[in-house]
């Protein structure tokens, strides 16, 4: 099948990040990643022109498919299938919980620009205990630039740019594997960077067992604030106490000169317990 000459008679908008995925093989791995057995509802975000579209609909029960670009959406029509759902909306504003009563799995070939958005709607906020996009889905198959895909699978030994702020939320709401490389050629038109694509398995419990969520979530905000600083420094520039941070950090055996990025998940929730202790 030439994708490429069907996708370069649709007029894409650079507004909308559109790069339409064009390799057959990278298609067909995505079907095989997803894993998707008969009785599955899937709902494709940014489907575009629906190239992946249609092989999704040979093998899920159903296929939902949210598409913001209304003459994507024309397009999207004229895949003959009666298991398909077309919505034209923007996934940002979509209630997931609203679309079906089963658990879902989620294809995205998203715009870059609007990754960690995405991510965060769809998994809910660290102390989001009970967020109804997440509730309701079972794993995200996600084509993502290779860059954020490091940062969405990165630890505290990783290069400090990549682990952070989008690696807690990520990891905190799921196990996350990058999946495959996936290189510029592979879309029309061809973007600037690499891309990847990436698994995230939602957890049904949290990452951490924590007494207070939201102050974990007010810890990991602080202690990536302002990367130049040590970690201890972004903390009193927070509002933390000093007295506290210093009591906390002896009792882990933290290095007062450490900066957030190389501190562990679990570290940063047992120094949110820490500084929270009365």
């Amino acid at each position: 099948m030439n994708y490429f000459d069907r996708a370069r008679y649709f007029r894409t908008k650079k507004r909308l990040g559109q790069n339409f995925l064009i390799d057959g093989q990278v298609i067909s791995d995505i079907i095989d990643y997803a894993d998707i057995k008969e009785d599955d509802i899937v709902v494709e975000i940014g489907p575009g022109v629906g190239f992946v579209t249609e092989q999704l609909v040979k093998h899920a029960k159903q296929v939902i498919a949210i598409e913001l670009d209304e003459e994507a959406v024309k397009e999207l029509e004229k895949i003959d299938a009666k298991n398909l759902t077309i919505i034209h909306k923007d996934i940002l504003k979509t209630d997931l919980s609203e679309l079906c009563d089963k658990k879902i799995k989620i294809v995205a070939n998203i715009p870059y620009y609007i990754t960690s958005p995405i991510i965060a709607h769809l998994l809910g906020e660290i102390d989001d205990l009970c967020n109804k996009n997440r509730n309701k889905i079972k794993d995200i198959i996600l084509m993502v630039q290779q860059e954020v895909a490091q940062r969405i699978a990165a630890d505290e030994n990783s290069p400090s740019k990549q682990y952070g702020l989008l690696t807690i939320l990520s990891q905190f709401w799921a196990d996350v594997e990058i999946l495959r490389l996936v290189g510029r050629k592979a879309f029309y038109p061809a973007p600037k960077v690499n891309s990847a694509l990436v698994k995230l398995t939602v957890r049904e419990k949290p990452l951490l067992d924590l007494k207070d969520y939201k102050h974990f979530r007010k810890t990991v905000k602080a202690g990536f604030a302002q990367r130049r600083k040590t970690l201890k420094n972004c903390l009193l520039s927070a509002g933390f106490s000093k007295e506290k941070i210093l009591s906390a950090f002896s009792k882990l055996n933290i290095d007062e000169n450490i900066r957030g990025e190389k501190l562990s998940i679990k570290s940063f929730g047992e120094l949110s317990e820490a500084l929270n202790d009365n």
